[in-house]
């Protein structure tokens, strides 16, 4: 009886304390789509008529890749907290690490450690020495970064 107590003093505080009501029931929002029915004189056919077909989640994004299949240059989420510069490696560390110079920058501004990211680790892209790559920078660290891209 007392753990029955308790289970059900923790649940009532749990959803008192957060924004999100764990035991409401959720509907799923689908997307609604609506027709309309036009009325007219009896000697006339009743008709029917749809709104505009739009398209939703996978499809949306598939028509959205077939569009962009034909196209050569490379599409990217912007972000706003990173700083984007170019760059060639000129050292290879272990641990798929690698020492880069800024492109433009003085020589007297050291060089950046830079790591690869997932895409480029998970697509096994090789990544030499003397290499072109855009590198992304932390705002709060402007010494360590991420290899996002290898120039071809």
């Amino acid at each position: 009886m007392m753990k029955l107590i308790l289970v059900l003093l923790s649940a009532m505080l749990c959803m008192s304390s957060t924004s999100v009501n764990a035991f409401a029931p959720s509907f799923p929002t689908a997307p609604v789509r609506s027709a309309t029915l036009q009325f007219t004189t009896p000697s006339a056919p009743i008709s029917t008529s749809a709104t505009s077909t739009t398209l939703f989640g996978k499809k949306a994004a598939r028509a959205l890749g077939n569009a962009r299949k034909g196209k050569s240059e490379r599409v990217k989420k912007v972000k706003d907290d990173v700083i984007e510069v170019e760059a060639t490696v000129i050292e290879s560390l272990p641990n798929a690490m690698f020492r880069c110079t800024i492109d433009g920058a003085p020589e007297t501004q050291e060089p950046v450690l830079a790591t690869i990211s997932g895409k480029i680790r998970k697509f096994f892209v090789k990544i030499l020495v003397g290499d072109k790559v855009t590198i992304e920078l932390s705002p709060y660290d402007l010494t360590r970064g991420r290899i996002t891209f290898r120039k071809r």
